[in-house]
């Protein structure tokens, strides 16, 4: 007669699960690892090749025109740039403005959309972090978009042997002037960007506020041009991203205004107000960002 199968018994393995007891490398390196993540994402670096294609496009027309001013200057035996070096952002805001409304929503709003933000607010990165290190990859981003056209023309000029002091004041000068428009235009489109996960409608979003605040300003200023009220020129650009940093760089970095008849800041109050606007909007957008974040219950 033979004896029926037993059932199986259960059985526990001892598979040797131990604490991690190596170094902890803590929210700094968690902070730069996303300020890294981050700067190289808007490039689309580490993405597919199609997150690839828009902002390279954008680089190259950048860099573009300041190659062909190069050559035109080599070429032609200038005595000086035909464009300053200040200018140069202002004139190709399109462009600059196109980077902010593509990259500012990838930045946040992927993260809120899939909801992965929580997963950076585990540990050890808090809320603070992580605005820190978005703010900080957009402007770094936007500071090399403008500041690679830049070294371009101080290359350039320096190669048609044009005054040493002259080109470094300027090169130096236009360096200031991008690295506060970086910050400016990337602290109001993380703003933009972190109130909607929907990608689509902070894109547009971002574009319609910068191109309607620029439309708006300049269609005042040409009426205040035309009735010869140049005072009031110089105080409408405070309404507008691109003015503040036009009024900005004509009162402190002694640029040549955008504005009609080159009119900016009509006085050391006038220009004073510029650079407080710029400082609040700045403080202003990190709030923003931080109560954001702290709203959505997610530190």
């Amino acid at each position: 007669m033979t004896q029926p199968d037993l059932a199986p018994t259960d059985v526990i393995h001892d598979i040797g699960y131990r604490s991690y007891d190596g170094p902890r490398l803590g929210r700094r390196y968690a902070r730069k690892s996303l300020y890294v993540q981050s700067l190289r994402g808007a490039y689309g670096l580490g993405r597919s090749a199609k997150s690839k294609v828009l902002p390279m496009i954008l680089f190259a027309v950048m860099c573009l025109p300041a190659l062909i001013i190069v050559a035109l200057t080599i070429f032609t035996d200038r005595k000086d740039l035909p464009l300053q070096y200040t200018r140069y952002a202002v004139v190709l805001q399109a462009v600059i403005t196109l980077f902010v409304a593509s990259q500012a929503p990838q930045a946040v709003s992927r993260d809120l959309r899939f909801k992965t933000t929580p997963l950076y607010f585990s540990r050890p990165i808090e809320a603070v972090d992580y605005v820190v290190a978005k703010f900080a990859a957009l402007a770094s981003a936007l500071f090399l978009l403008t500041a690679a056209p830049l070294l371009i023309l101080y290359i350039g000029a320096l190669l048609a042997k044009l005054s040493f002091g002259h080109q470094t004041a300027g090169f130096a000068k236009g360096l200031v002037s991008i690295a506060l428009l970086s910050l400016l235009f990337a602290g109001i489109g993380l703003v933009i960007a972190a109130v909607t996960p929907r990608r689509g409608f902070g894109v547009a979003a971002v574009i319609t506020l910068f191109v309607i605040s620029y439309g708006a300003v300049s269609a005042v200023q040409g009426v205040a041009d035309n009735q010869e009220k140049w005072h009031v020129i110089g105080w409408l650009g405070l309404f507008s991203p691109i003015t503040l940093i036009d009024g900005f760089q004509t009162w402190f970095l002694d640029a040549t205004s955008a504005f009609p008849d080159a009119a900016g800041p009509p006085n050391a109050a006038a220009g004073t107000a510029y650079l407080l606007v710029i400082l609040a909007i700045l403080a202003g957008s990190f709030g923003l960002l931080m109560r954001r974040y702290r709203k959505a219950g997610l530190s």
